[in-house]
């Protein structure tokens, strides 16, 4: 099952709207890496609002995919994780360490706004 990637200006948004196999997850990963330089992405949001679990294989890809998205220039963002799904994550010692996440879609991309102001501000 392939992840539908939309493009709402520098921002790359891909949906998981179901749970995926490693096989799709790996896809994922390289669609947006390609993606982010072929439209010259500045930031990438990951929804899994949809998803009732996420296994060890998919939170370790998560983390690779914000870490390669980073090396290609955006930042990530991953928006919706359930409570029962943070729960279950916490108890089985998953963790996305050094990944932005947040509540919902809309403070995801409030958020990666304004990473992208304070980068301007540096430059």
């Amino acid at each position: 099952m392939t992840v539908p990637i939309l493009k709402q200006g520098d921002v790359l948004i891909a949906s998981m709207q179901a749970a995926l196999s490693d096989r799709d997850l790996e896809q994922l990963r390289d669609d947006l890496a390609e993606q982010v330089g072929r439209f010259r992405s500045r930031s990438v949001i990951i929804d899994v609002a949809a998803l009732d679990v996420l296994d060890s294989f998919a939170t370790r890809t998560l983390r690779a995919i914000a870490y390669t998205v980073k090396l290609r220039g955006a930042s990530t963002a991953v928006v919706g994780i359930q409570p029962d799904v943070a729960f279950a994550m916490v108890q089985l010692g998953l963790s996305l360490d050094g990944v932005v996440t947040a509540l919902d879609l809309e403070e995801g991309l409030a958020h990666l706004k304004s990473l992208a102001a304070q980068e301007r501000i540096r430059e």
